[in-house]
């Protein structure tokens, strides 16, 4: 791995940020549990010139309703601190324990049960029946920290443990997914995106980044295998779109040097969306699923994906 891609542990706490009204700094996870019956993702985004923190969390059980916290006017915590504490939101607290090596989120928060992940979009994530949902999860590290050279990035592969409990029933897990950490100017609804993180049977990562900017298509990534990180040299990414712009498939056909080249067939198995509202009135929908996936050689794996879909429609005139 080049110079470029090495990541400082001076990275991982909050950064100093500018005057851009949309400068964010976010903490972002997934996991999937070893067997796949569960799986979640968390992010907790400080937009400190709009004095709010967004906090998103979805559990997923494929065949279950699905359970969803989410609260877009959490405090930014103060000073240079990773708690965000709210009688709305309850309790979010980020622990860098061992920088570049071990993560922690604990949380405590409203939540609810959505049966059909689609109705965020109609009815908001608020529809549901009340829950509460109690987060006490690590990260930590399993290959190497990822620098992304065109964006203020960097994505870590992680095994994952600890527990999640919903209105009292607790799980225990014990499974695999990733951690990212980024900083500079987010705007959800300038341009669309699919991103992608997996885990194959044979401990091969796969991160990915299809930029889907009209007239500048740009990719970024890697494929890391045990003692080799490999940047994306080429990535062609399609998906099969249903109902509400949820994809049930996708096909990823992605290159690194030297010699790697993968395709990928991936199942969507269980969604965890939300909708995304500007002050201005711009709205992007944000399907993020957990999956499975083959590889045309026969190796088997999991993670997430994510598409961000900006309506053009809500865009002000």
């Amino acid at each position: 791995m080049t110079a470029a891609h090495v990541v400082s542990p001076d990275d991982e706490p909050r950064h100093t940020p500018d005057a851009e009204d949309l400068w964010n700094e976010s903490y972002y996870c997934d996991f999937v549990q070893a067997d796949g019956s569960l799986g979640g993702w968390l992010r907790l985004g400080l937009y400190p010139n709009r004095q709010v923190a967004w906090w998103t969390a979805w559990i997923v059980r494929p065949g279950h309703p699905g359970v969803c916290s989410v609260d877009y006017g959490a405090p930014v915590p103060p000073e240079n601190g990773l708690v965000s504490e709210s009688d709305s939101l309850g309790r979010v607290e980020i622990d860098l324990r061992r920088p570049l090596e071990e993560f922690r989120v604990a949380a405590s928060a409203r939540a609810t049960t959505i049966e059909r992940p689609e109705d965020v979009y109609a009815h908001g994530e608020a529809s549901g029946r009340p829950t509460e949902l109690d987060l006490d999860l690590t990260w930590a590290t399993d290959g190497v920290p990822y620098h992304y050279v065109l964006t203020t990035r960097y994505e870590i592969p992680c095994l994952v443990t600890g527990t999640v409990t919903i209105d009292g029933e607790t799980f225990a897990i014990g499974g695999q997914g990733q951690r990212d950490h980024s900083w500079g100017v987010r705007d959800w609804w300038a341009f669309g995106w699919c991103w992608c993180s997996l885990r194959l049977d044979d401990g091969t990562r796969v991160h990915l980044a299809d930029i889907r900017i009209p007239g500048m298509p740009t990719f970024f990534g890697y494929i890391q295998t045990p003692g080799a990180v490999n940047p994306v040299t080429a990535l062609s990414m399609t998906e099969d779109v249903a109902d509400h712009g949820f994809p049930s498939a996708a096909r990823i056909e992605i290159a690194a040097a030297p010699a790697h080249d993968l395709v990928i067939d991936v199942s969507t198995v269980a969604f965890g969306p939300v909708l995304l509202r500007n002050d201005d009135g711009r709205t992007s929908r944000f399907p993020r699923a957990m999956l499975r996936c083959r590889t045309a050689d026969g190796r088997t794996g999991s993670g997430w994906i994510e598409w961000n879909q900006p309506d053009a429609a809500s865009s002000p005139a």
